[in-house]
């Protein structure tokens, strides 16, 4: 078994003894980056928009799900096997999502708190598999992952969603969808699969053995790649503004 299909994602830099690589591994670099994009898509198609709300909402995800939703799904059956006690998990992800409920609340009050409401209950039905797990599909996936944080994005700038924002959402939610394909298998090959071969023939007689590194790497690389580019354009579309 080769180092790269030891790890349990890959942008995994932890050991499972709790320290500091632990904790980056856990924080999901990559996938936070690209749902926080989504925020800064949806505040650069509002009208004027307002740099420090949109700092303000980034900030707010950040707590909510690269730290908060990301210590929950760790502390459900430890997909990532870090170190981290489960107590701190816990700890963690009350604190994160309750600060950044009280940042939104503190910011938008009752406009805001519709948004807030929703995205506590999308973070810890979806983490925690609540309610037998109904929240945790792929649709509910690219409404709580993509089309959501491009709403909230556009809405806490002045309390209004314009119709860029809304077309916006729906690409946040394609967008979404394609990456859990590409994630779903990826993740199973990773963790839940020993080993795999795959027997080819071509058309020109030919033949190749495909093993689990073959298989994992086109997912990831596209995974790669679609963060990249998701951030570019959520920076360009700022830089526009």
């Amino acid at each position: 078994m080769s180092a790269q299909t030891e790890k349990t994602a890959f942008y995994a830099l932890g050991r499972g003894t709790g320290g500091f690589r632990d904790w980056v591994t856990l924080l999901h670099p990559p996938y936070t980056m690209w749902h926080l994009s989504y925020v800064a898509i949806g505040a650069a198609l509002v009208p004027d928009p307002v740099l420090w709300r949109l700092a303000g909402t980034l900030v707010a995800f950040f707590l909510a799900v690269g730290i908060g939703a990301h210590a929950l799904d760790e502390l459900n059956g430890r997909p990532l096997r870090t170190g981290i006690p489960a107590t701190v998990l816990a700890v963690i992800a009350g604190i994160s999502i309750a600060a950044a409920m009280a940042m939104g609340l503190v910011d938008g009050g009752l406009r805001l708190l519709p948004f807030v409401v929703a995205g506590a209950v999308l973070v810890c039905g979806y983490n925690l598999e609540l309610l037998g797990g109904v929240l945790h599909s792929d649709v509910w996936f690219g409404l709580a992952w993509g089309a959501f944080p491009v709403l909230v994005g556009a809405y806490a700038q002045h309390w209004t969603l314009p119709l860029p924002a809304l077309v916006a959402a729906l690409f946040a939610f394609f967008l979404s969808m394609g990456q859990r394909s590409l994630s779903t298998p990826a993740r199973a090959l990773r963790r839940r699969i020993a080993a795999v071969s795959v027997h080819v023939t071509w058309r020109d007689g030919s033949e190749q053995e495909l093993d689990r590194a073959d298989l994992l790497a086109p997912l990831e690389r596209a995974l790669r790649y679609f963060t990249w580019a998701t951030g570019t354009l959520a920076v360009a579309l700022v830089l526009a503004r």
